[in-house]
């Protein structure tokens, strides 16, 4: 049979470690959901989320209604929260799936009170990221005219901090602040402010519950210093052809490296369809024994080209494997390396790849 040209393994028993490595950090009390949006950031829902709720999770967010109906189909017991809140021509899909809308502006909760007969909902305030959330003048409207929520159970109020990675950011302490004042005005509920980066800002941002998302799977929620997070994710690449390149030679489009001396270059099956963003070439590595090989040259769709003069040529030879991302190199190194974010390392990476899942997979 043939071998893949690359395989994603991701490593559930990690997610759920670092599942409750967050919830270890928690005040008494606090609760720890977990978002699974984005095809559980491109890692797979349909295998993190019975991984998460037999660690012990119960509260999963996803972004909109398609995400809560796959959800519920996995995880008939949990409690769902849709974060692009509600439409009311979606109302037979939410009480299908017992889906909880996050309500983030008037119309949305005047469309829910409709729709809901009684079943839970969160409340989302916008404390400073100009983004989802009811505005200040919509809060305010809430507070003085508490009727605006008749029939709405309120099942959390929560807010999204704009700055949480940067624990010395004074923009989180004033987020804080209005956050603690609007639920004043708000009729008690579970509150929740903090997602991956929140957390570690302490106990006055946990509240009841909070949201870890990308620190689930390896991403570093505090850039600039250790990460805490175990890797979850590892990619390896096959060498399709290597190749002796003269001094002076150009490697791929436009000519963007040009070697220096007598080289030798790889090609790897891989390339910006497969998630390995363009970005990148002539600034990333890849490795190889204990050694990283430069990427030289633009990555193109499905093939990116290393140097690997300096490795031992054993190691080199066609149809053998190379690692992209691994305990060593993971998510955030590449993507500081491509200029960009975990996030989106995470979210690209597609489902070209042949997929291997460690660990306990089933709830």
């Amino acid at each position: 049979m043939a071998t893949p040209d690359t395989i994603l393994e991701i490593d559930l028993d990690a997610i759920a470690a670092n599942w409750r490595s967050l919830r270890a950090r928690l005040k008494l009390g606090c609760e720890a959901a977990a978002v699974v949006k984005a095809d559980a950031y491109g890692v797979g829902m349909a295998h993190v989320a019975p991984r998460l709720w037999r660690a012990g999770c119960r509260l999963f967010f996803v972004a909109d209604v398609g995400e809560g109906l796959a959800l519920r189909r996995l995880l008939p017991d949990a409690r769902i929260a849709i974060l692009n809140g509600f439409e009311a021509k979606a109302g037979r899909e939410f009480a299908r799936g017992r889906l909880i809308p996050v309500l983030n502006h008037l119309r949305q909760i005047k469309d829910w009170r409709k729709a809901s007969r009684g079943n839970p909902a969160i409340l989302h305030v916008d404390t400073g990221m100009a983004r989802l959330g009811l505005p200040p003048t919509e809060a305010a409207r809430l507070g003085t005219d508490p009727s605006l929520l008749d029939g709405v159970a309120l099942a959390g109020v929560m807010s999204h901090l704009t700055t949480a990675w940067n624990r010395a950011a004074k923009v989180n302490r004033t987020q804080l602040d209005a956050f603690r004042v609007l639920l004043k005005s708000l009729p008690p509920a579970p509150a929740s402010l903090a997602s991956s980066s929140g957390i570690f800002l302490g106990p006055a941002y946990h509240f009841d519950f909070v949201r870890p998302g990308a620190a689930l799977y390896g991403a570093n929620p505090l850039p600039g210093h250790t990460n805490p997070m175990k890797q979850a994710i590892k990619l390896k690449a096959k060498i399709l052809q290597d190749r002796n390149i003269d001094k002076g030679q150009t490697v791929g489009y436009d000519g963007t490296f040009r070697v220096r001396r007598s080289s030798r270059v790889a090609t790897l099956a891989m390339g910006y369809a497969d998630g390995w963003l363009r970005t990148a070439g002539n600034r990333a590595s890849v490795g190889i024994g204990d050694k990283r090989a430069p990427i030289v040259g633009r990555i193109s769709m499905d093939l990116i080209t290393v140097d690997i003069t300096d490795i031992d040529p054993k190691l080199t030879r066609p149809g053998a494997y190379v690692d992209l991302l691994d305990d060593r190199y993971g998510v955030d190194d590449f993507a500081t390396d491509a200029g960009t974010i975990a996030y989106e390392v995470l979210t690209q990476l597609g489902g070209k790849h042949h997929r291997v899942y460690r660990g306990v997979i089933h709830a």
